[in-house]
């Protein structure tokens, strides 16, 4: 059961995730979670190190969208300015977003990749839907009010990982 949890790579952070390996693996669209993913939970909008690496996916003809639990209000003013596709209100960790946006990406599973901080959201979601998934270190140390609980949880699911040597978490990030 604990599998499911288990992300296909860890990285510390989505700019650890470069275009040109993606490319290589055959990858051509990512799902993205957005809060603590690729920004701060309470950031309205991008930082410039991230309108960089999103240009760079661009030119390497990768498809983004994201996909967040979080409302249409504060995930259309993130993504309106960039221009990219999002899914509000996805109800992760269930696999129907994630399918919408491999259609509206006009991607398969197997060149869709799903980035996220949660183990009980993003990777858990996407797992369970066949994907390959990357979990990174949440960017804020912060949560808003419902992630705090999941965090709780999380901690104990790392922790018999790392027993378990199946994740070495931010030791060798």
């Amino acid at each position: 059961m604990l599998k499911k949890f288990l992300p296909s790579e860890y990285v510390k952070s989505i700019y650890h995730i470069k275009a040109e390996d993606l490319k290589a693996k055959g990858i051509k669209g990512i799902i993205t979670d957005l809060d603590n993913t690729l920004v701060e939970w309470d950031r309205p909008n991008a930082t410039p190190m991230l309108i960089n690496w999103l240009e760079e996916l661009k030119r390497n003809n990768i498809k983004v969208t994201i996909v967040s639990n979080n409302n249409e209000q504060r995930v259309r003013i993130f993504s309106d300015p960039l221009r990219i596709p999002f899914i509000y209100k996805a109800r992760k960790p269930l696999g129907f977003a994630f399918r919408k946006a491999v259609q509206m990406m006009e991607t398969t599973k197997d060149e869709t990749v799903i980035i996220g901080d949660q183990l009980l959201t993003d990777v858990l979601g996407g797992n369970r839907a066949g994907f390959y998934t990357i979990l990174v270190i949440p960017v804020a140390s912060s949560d808003g009010f419902f992630t705090r609980f999941n965090r709780m949880i999380e901690r104990r699911i790392m922790a018999n990982f790392k027993r378990k040597g199946l994740i070495d978490w931010e030791e060798d990030q």
